[in-house]
C-alpha cells in the first residue's frame, strides 16, 4: 500500500532536485523513497552537505588562508616535545 507524505522544502531546492531527477529519468518521489529505504535498511543518516559559514568564520578563514600563504603566524613542525614546549613558552 502506498501513502502520501507532505514535506516542507525550499522551492528552489525542490525545483533543482526535480530537474536533476528528470535528467536521470526518475521522479523526485523515487529519489526520496530510495533515500528513505536506505535510511531504514542501514539505520543511519549520512549527510554530505558542506557547512555554511557565518560571516565571522568566513573572515577568520580568509585570515588563516592569508597567513598560510605568507607564512605568518605559523608554528612548527615540531620534531620533539621539547621543541613544542619551547615554542609554547615563547
Amino acid at each position: 500500500m502506498k501513502t502520501i507524505t507532505s514535506i516542507k522544502l525550499d522551492s528552489e531546492l525542490k525545483k533543482q532536485a526535480s530537474e536533476l531527477a528528470a535528467l536521470m529519468g526518475v521522479s523526485l518521489s523515487t529519489i526520496v523513497q530510495a533515500n528513505l529505504k536506505n535510511f531504514v535498511r542501514e539505520r543511519r543518516l549520512i549527510l554530505h552537505i558542506e557547512p555554511e559559514l557565518n560571516e565571522r568564520t568566513k573572515v577568520l578563514y580568509r585570515e588563516i588562508k592569508h597567513d598560510l600563504k605568507t607564512g605568518k603566524n605559523i608554528s612548527g613542525p615540531f620534531h620533539t616535545v621539547a621543541d613544542l614546549k619551547k615554542a609554547l613558552l615563547n
